[in-house]
């Protein structure tokens, strides 16, 4: 088939399938499985599955790794050593011994059940590694989606994906290794491949910082967007290569390139270049994993599939589930765990295909197999979606903890009358709070990023973290009190749920939403907001003009007060605390300024310095917090004292570096 043909075919039947999927509201990703699975060689034959597009999805999966590297520091990576080394080995080790010893310890005749044509100690080494994988792209595209990359389930379950494709490796060298009989030598083989894996991780991770912060420098100062965008396909590409030829996964190259990145100041523009090739080489990614499912097997065999799919998904859930439990994960977040990882792999076809080539396994058990772990992938977002109901019913711990996230908030509102609800804390809602804070109107925010909302709670500021859309949170945060609520990220499907959430719970609140495309004006409207307001800076602007109008403040004082900050150039607009979700281009100049706090420590050199003698540079200290106390735009003759919190506005560097100079003993 023509490639332009295959093209349409493929473009076509993926906007219908996913159209489909969505106005019921399911995963876009089961539909990239349906189409593979309709259009393969094994159904309507009408997209054979072509070299050129497993090549181009392989990049997918390389690009989704990248992105998620940009969420994680070389830090953060360092705070999940205990679940990449910890409940990595042990998840992995586990199900490979688990499967190896059933498969050997069964009767023949069970074995050819389940097994066509039996297996020996080497094909069940290699059903175990398969079994032992869960699927790095659907898990980690849906944690990100879901932004539970920060939960206490998100970080184990993406620290133990992490092992898994690290095991890949010594597996991949020990297949062939099994099936030429080697005697010894894969053990030497192994070992240097796992060498020089160590090798080149440790180079990476020791002076790509340095490498990457400068390279980046150099090409933002061209001041060319085509150059950044094209100079992020390299990097990615670069050290997906560089870690392929040293024996690692292509993947484990991307996701250390994104690393390093999100450790300088062009992340986010970075994540905004890498998305629409993330995106459309990923959905090509799973047609092909759809295409490998034969139907006819599925049809003619559905004892052994049904078999092969539910003993391992069960076997995974109640291993994982047991692990985490052991390392005092707590029930509910060992079961979520287990939940999201119960299902197999991308690479566990990978390791499939190869015991094939080398005839450890016969095509007559690999189709089967095949079957049963692509239905696991195809089910696991139905399963992953009810895992918060199943940890509820389980899991009294999870009550609680849902309880005291509720007492929480509703303890910071229980005092409050008339104050606005602040839903989403990014930029527009920190511009909006500030200006609320300024004319002394009580407000409440409402936000899912942990880092933000660690990072501005420590600043003073009144921010939880809470899911805006549970009718249990707006009603912890007091909407039958409020003044206003604010919508103020730019998510229409979202914001749709939130205002039917709000309208059964309060019909006559003032609701004022944010958006960014003027189609969705009309549907805002009809769905009970009040108001609907675009665009980021002077949308912050129109968003503080109402909420100030409607918590009864005069309309002049509302106009001078907006006159006020724009004549200031924007001053109070000025500097964000980031999170791991901003989605919106930033720029990518050097100029471009972020809010950072920084706790007096005892023993420092600005201990009993005024505020206008501190070593700061062209740092402003824009907020104080003293004994639980916050001081907006504190006077310069203010005196520094131990356990004082500044909040600092300025550059990367320009933070960074009035930072150490505080902290200077």
């Amino acid at each position: 088939m023509h490639a332009l043909e295959l093209t349409l075919i493929l473009l076509g039947a993926s906007i219908f399938m996913v159209s489909l999927l969505r106005r019921v509201g399911l995963p876009t990703l089961v539909g990239y499985l349906a189409v593979g699975a309709l259009l393969g060689p094994y159904a309507g034959n009408l997209a054979g599955d072509s070299e050129v597009v497993r090549t181009l999805a392989e990049f997918g999966v390389v690009f989704l790794m990248f992105t998620l590297g940009l969420e994680f520091s070389v830090s953060k990576l360092a705070a999940l050593r205990a679940y990449v080394f910890g409940l990595g080995p042990a998840q992995v080790g586990s199900t490979i011994a688990l499967i190896v010893l059933a498969l050997l310890a069964m009767p023949a005749a069970w074995v050819e059940q389940v097994v066509p044509g039996g297996v020996d100690w080497r094909g069940a080494i290699v059903i175990g590694g398969a079994v032992a994988m869960s699927s790095t792209a659907l898990v980690s595209k849906m944690l990100a989606d879901n932004r539970e990359l920060e939960t206490e389930h998100g970080k184990r379950v993406f620290g133990i994906l992490l092992f898994q494709d690290l095991a890949l490796i010594p597996l991949l060298i020990l297949v062939p290794a099994m099936a030429d009989g080697q005697g010894g030598a894969w053990q030497v083989e192994l070992g240097w491949a796992l060498a020089k894996a160590g090798v080149l991780l440790f180079l990476l991770l020791k002076f790509g910082p340095l490498f990457m912060r400068t390279w980046f420098l150099r090409v933002a100062r061209a001041r060319s967007h085509e150059m950044f965008t094209l100079n992020v396909l390299l990097a990615t590409l670069f050290f997906a290569w560089l870690t392929g030829k040293a024996g690692l996964s292509m993947e484990l190259g991307a996701f250390v390139a994104g690393m390093l990145i999100s450790e300088t100041e062009y992340r986010y523009q970075v994540e905004e270049d890498i998305k629409p090739f993330r995106d459309l080489l990923l959905g090509l990614f799973f047609i092909t994993i759809g295409m490998k499912l034969n139907v006819a097997v599925v049809v003619a065999a559905w004892p052994t599939v049904l078999v092969l799919l539910l003993v391992p998904v069960l076997l995974k859930l109640a291993l994982v589930t047991a692990l985490v439990h052991a390392t005092r994960g707590g029930l509910a977040t060992a079961l979520k765990t287990g939940i999201w990882l119960a299902q197999a792999g991308e690479f566990a076809f990978v390791l499939l295909v190869l015991a094939l080539n080398a005839r450890i396994l016969d095509e007559v058990a690999m189709q089967p197999m095949l079957a049963a772990m692509l239905l696991s992938i195809l089910v696991s977002p139905f399963l992953i979606r009810q895992a918060d109901r199943i940890a509820l019913r389980v899991s009294s711990q999870e009550w609680m903890l849902r309880s005291l996230q509720l007492q929480r908030i509703a303890t910071r509102t229980i005092a409050h009358q008339k104050h606005v609800i602040v839903c989403g804390y990014g930029r527009s809602g920190q511009s909006l709070a500030h200006v609320l804070e300024a004319e002394g109107i009580e407000f409440l925010a409402l936000d899912l990023d942990p880092d933000r909302v660690r990072l501005a709670t420590k600043a003073g500021e009144p921010v939880v973290f809470g899911d805006a859309s549970r009718r249990e949170t707006l009603l912890a945060a007091g909407i039958h009190r409020a003044a206003a609520l604010v919508v103020t990220y730019a998510d229409t499907p979202a914001t749709l749920h939130l205002l039917a959430v709000t309208r059964e719970l309060s019909p006559t609140l003032p609701v004022l939403v944010r958006t960014t495309s003027d189609s969705d004006l009309e549907l805002l409207r009809a769905a009970g907001a009040t108001e609907v307001v675009p665009e980021i800076v002077e949308g912050s602007l129109m968003l503080a003009s109402h909420a100030l109008a409607l918590s009864g403040v005069p309309l002049p004082r509302v106009l001078k007060r907006i006159r006020s900050i724009r004549d200031d150039r924007y001053q109070m607009l000025r500097g964000y605390f980031h999170g791991a979700d901003d989605r919106e281009a930033e720029n990518i100049e050097e100029t471009h300024q972020r809010l950072h706090t920084v706790t007096v420590q005892p023993d420092v050199a600005a201990v009993g310095m005024t505020l206008s003698q501190l070593p700061i540079g062209r740092c402003r200290v824009t907020a104080m917090v003293r004994s639980g106390r916050r001081i907006v735009d504190p006077s310069p003759d203010l005196d520094i004292e131990v356990g004082d919190t500044l909040v600092l506005a300025g550059t990367v560097e320009q933070v960074s570096s009035a930072e150490a100079n505080l902290l200077r003993r």
